[in-house]
Formats: structure tokens, sequence, C-alpha cells
């Protein structure tokens, strides 16, 4: 045939070229609809992003005032929700990513008190995923919300439902979806370390790890089987994770006393390695790093990092290497790149340090308190309590990281300060190679929540203000 048939042929190519041209790839722009964004490591995939910036920063798309929180904000298309606190109420709020204007908010009473004097608003971040918005609140408030419009679906109040022991800083550990599950770490007694709710309605599907897990088990600390007493706290600050090792999948449980793997289908147990600070004050808090067939643990409280290798079987672990000193992430989760780990090590603020450690053998190859010129150029601005330049009086971002968060993007990192200086770092295995930092008004001390990258927005979040910041390419 001829004619209009042969046109058509000819307009099908054009037509797919066209969409090539117009249409961005699909690495130019990415929800960041959980904890540590869509790869669960504090990596984004995205490629318009633009790190170079004016010496005011970034400009500010928007900024609203909060409540009181640790959890970074999730991002689902035109959807950002945000678990904060004011007074007794714990409130859930679906905002609009063009402006920040609430779109609904879902709130209950929550009299959660930090036993440590730090805010008493969630820890935990959202789970976004088709129309469904998962939160737990540092009560033990666990909930389903319709992300349409906030209307809550089903809610478990862990602390009345599970035997929870007496925990340190509340709930803190974001939850994890998989398929028609939410894998919750309850943290309760004898069983209920861990425990898996079906996502439709709510209903336990399975429970595990404490008693079961550890009682016997040697204590790496002491050299002597452990004995369970039903009293532990199980409860962990570490975010579980699903990886998979020699063709199988395995779900990562970085709980109190060291880290399981269950498999995700019924949570039936593959291996367990005791990995607990000595001291009784202390969390496990940063996320398990997978790398090949590797997993990477740290946690402050002078107890280090260590390398494990998974058995082809999946039923065991050895140690690579393991080092008290040289990588100590306190709550924030090191990211790997090319063979080497990056993160931040220190428990108190002052001991805040941004190392690159070797993954072969865990070697510092270098260290920075993110401040690497002369103190005698600072000084404290006594009225307005900032740091400023001594010669040009000019406010200055904080001059140390502290005990800061960072997410990768392509290769730097976006690095958060705790006293909110914002940094572009170099993936550089090499060197510290700081290119520029910025600071807002409204991210001060304690910046905890690390940064959230979502189709070329930068939202930033302190304890009473969430900021959006403008990184989209100008091409």
């Amino acid at each position: 045939m001829t004619g209009p048939t042969a046109r058509i042929t000819l307009s099908i190519p054009v037509t797919i070229l066209i969409a090539a041209i117009l249409v961005p790839s699909h690495a130019a722009g990415e929800d960041w609809p959980w904890f540590l964004g869509p790869r669960h490591d504090g990596t984004s995939a995205e490629t318009n992003v633009n790190l170079v910036w004016p010496k005011e920063g970034p400009s500010v798309l928007w900024k609203q005032e909060i409540g009181t929180g640790y959890s970074a904000p999730s991002v689902l298309k035109d959807r950002l929700v945000v678990h904060h606190r004011i007074e007794n109420q714990e409130i859930v709020s679906c905002r609009s990513v063009s402006d920040g204007s609430e779109i609904w908010k879902y709130s209950y009473e929550s009299n959660f008190s930090d036993p440590y004097g730090y805010n008493n608003g969630p820890r935990c971040s959202p789970v976004l995923s088709g129309d469904r918005c998962y939160t737990l609140g540092a009560g033990g408030m666990l909930s389903c919300l319709n992300l349409n419009d906030g209307a809550l679906i089903w809610k478990h109040v862990l602390s009345e439902e599970f035997q929870l022991p007496e925990w340190f800083f509340g709930v803190g550990c974001s939850p994890l979806l998989d398929g028609d599950q939410l894998i919750v770490l309850v943290g309760g007694q004898n069983n209920c370390g861990v425990v898996s709710f079906r996502t439709s309605d709510g209903e336990v599907l399975w429970k595990a790890v404490g008693k079961q897990t550890w009682d016997g088990v040697t204590d790496a600390n002491s050299g002597e089987p452990y004995e369970w007493t039903g009293d532990e706290m199980v409860i962990s600050y570490s975010s579980p994770l699903i990886a998979e090792f020699h063709g199988r999948r395995h779900l990562l449980c970085f709980v109190r006393q060291g880290l399981v793997s269950l498999d995700p289908s019924d949570g039936s147990e593959n291996f367990r390695y005791w990995f607990r600070p000595k001291v009784h004050e202390s969390v496990n808090a940063a996320r398990p790093v997978v790398i090949g067939d590797r997993i990477f643990l740290s946690a402050a409280y002078r107890l280090g990092s260590v390398l494990l290798q998974v058995t082809p079987d999946g039923k065991s672990v050895s140690e690579v290497w393991k080092d008290d000193e040289n990588m100590l992430a306190h709550w924030s989760t090191p990211i790997h790149a090319d063979g080497f780990i990056y993160g931040f090590s220190g428990r108190h603020e002052n001991e805040g340090e941004l190392r690159c450690i070797r993954v072969d053998d865990g070697e510092v190859v270098w260290q920075t308190t993110g401040f690497e010129g002369n103190l005698r150029d600072l000084a404290r601005d006594r009225t307005t309590g900032r740091i400023v330049n001594v010669e040009t009086k000019e406010p200055v971002p904080f001059p140390f990281y502290g005990r800061g968060s960072l997410i990768q993007v392509g290769k730097h990192f976006v690095v958060l300060g705790e006293r909110g200086t914002l940094a572009v770092v170099h993936v550089n295995s090499q060197e510290f190679k700081e290119d520029r930092r910025a600071f807002f008004d409204e991210i001060q001390y304690p910046s905890w929540a690390a940064p959230v990258l979502s189709n070329g927005r930068l939202y930033l979040r302190s304890e009473q203000w969430l900021l959006c910041l403008d990184l989209r390419s100008a091409r």
C-alpha cells in the first residue's frame, strides 16, 4: 500500500525521536518516598542538579514553620509529607511541593517525653507508596493513612499491643515497605523485635527476633554466652533494609544486640552477628551498608565498625576486618562509593569528623572537621550569635560539621552539618575537597535530619522550619 499508510510509517520514528529529545531521562528527577531515598542508601540518581551556588547559597523556593521532630520529610510526585509535633499533638502533614501549603493533616495526642531532654517530636520518616502514607510516632503510634485525603485506614498502638521495655529516645526506626507488608522494628519482648504488618488492613503477618535470636549467643564483649532475662531493650534506631546475597533476599535488621538477617517472606532467621557497645547508654542507629556480598556496620559509643562477608549459602557471616577507631557512625548512615566508605564519625559534636575509609581493610584515608582554615579569622557576633569573618564582619557558615549528614548526588556529596552548614563535597578518595558552603537562619542546631533531594528540590528540616531550596539546573 502507498499514500497515507506510507506517511504514517515514516512518522513513527520521528515521533519517538522528538519524545526522546523533549522528555528528560528517568534519572533527571525522582521521588524520595522514604528514609534515605528510593534506594534506601542516601544516593540520588538525579542528573539535572545545580550544585554551583552563589555566595548566599541556593535560592529558597519556600519555607514553612513546623513543629519539633528529627524525621526527614518524604516526597512522592507533587506531595511532601512531614511528621512533626506541636504541643501534645503529633501531626502528619501533607503539603504541596510547589509552595509548601498544607493539603491535609492527621493528628493524634502524644504524651511521649524524651528522658534525656531532647525534643519530643517524631523520629521516623514517613513511607509513601501509591495512595498510602505510613508513619511511626515517637511514642509508638503506627498509622496507615490515605495519601489523597489523610483519612485513617488502620493503626496500631505498639506500646499497648506489644511488650516494649523502656527505651532511650522513643521509637526512632523508620518502617520498611516490601510488597504487601510493612516491616517495623517494634522492639518488643519476647520475640517481637521485628514485626510484619499487612499493608491492606494492618494485620500482623509474622514476628521475629528476641530471646530466640540472642539467648545463648556469645557476647563479644564478655566472651560468655548471653542469658536472656526478658527485660532487654530490643528496640533499634537503625532502619531495616532488604538486600540480595547470592541470589537470596535478606531482611537486614540492626537491633540493639547486633545484626540479624531474616527471610522477609516469613521472618525465619538466616544469621545473626553480635555487635553492641559495652556502654549501657548506647544505641545502634546508622543503617547497614551493603557492598556486594559484604555488609558494613558502624556505631558510636567506642564500638567502631566491622566488615562482614556473607557466606554463599547465606546462613552465616565472617569478619573481613574489625576496628574500634576508624569509623564510629552515631546516627548518620555512611555511603559507599567505588571501594571507599564516606561518613560521619563521633559520639559528641566536638568529636564529629567526616571520614573516608577504604573498604578492603578499613584504613582511614582522610578525615576532616570541615574546617581547615585559621580560627583567628573568625569570631562570634555578640548581638546575633552568628559566626562572622573578622575582617569583613560578614556572617559565615559555622566552621565545623560536627555530626553531620550527607547524601550523594553523582560525583558530589551534599553535606548538612548539625549547626546548619550546607556544603558541597567531592566524592574523592584521595583528599577532602569542598567546593562551596552556605547557611540559612532557619536551619540551626540541632539539624539532625538528613537532606532530601527530589526533582531538583532540596529539603532541609530543623526543629522549627522546613525549607525548600532550588537545585534545578538552568538547562
